[in-house]
């Protein structure tokens, strides 16, 4: 199981523009805040990709990036981004690797038959590539806000 003091598993995802992401990259250079919600659109989704935005200037005062990870394919994240100017880079895994690999899918029972969902969930990973914080069971109006304070910890602000 993922803990606090692992290393964070890598990946290469694409971004809303189709660029293709590497977690690697930002080792040694940037914090990252990775968060995993559940789709493009609904209200805590979008107002929780809102409150990222809105913090922006401060994730970058802190060498921070901040990553939104859903299923959501690339064309459905460009849409969500242009619409409500989102200054994060939105991530899709649409084959769901990414979760697996930091444990956010659970099985959730409907009419009978069970589909994967995807748990709310926000990993603060620092520039050796460790996590240092999971969030789980999150309240998107509050989240960003709470997220760029263990942010400063890290930082020394």
């Amino acid at each position: 199981m993922l803990q606090i003091g692992s290393r964070a598993p890598v990946f290469e995802l694409p971004d809303a523009s189709m660029e293709m992401i590497q977690l690697s990259s930002f080792r040694g250079k940037k914090n990252v805040v990775l968060y995993f919600y559940p789709r493009d659109g609904t209200p805590g989704c979008t107002m929780e990709a809102i409150a990222y935005s809105d913090h922006d200037t401060e994730f970058a005062e802190c060498d921070t990036v901040v990553f939104g990870v859903s299923r959501d394919d690339c064309l459905v994240h460009e849409e969500f981004r242009d619409k409500h100017g989102l200054s994060m880079q939105l991530l899709s895994d649409t084959d769901c690797e990414v979760m697996k690999k930091y444990e956010v899918m659970t099985e959730q029972a409907h009419n009978g038959s069970s589909h994967p969902c995807v748990h709310r969930s926000t990993f603060v990973i620092d520039k050796k590539g460790v996590v240092r914080h999971i969030l789980r069971d999150i309240n998107p109006r509050e989240h960003a806000a709470a997220v760029l304070k263990l942010v400063r910890q890290i930082h020394g602000h």
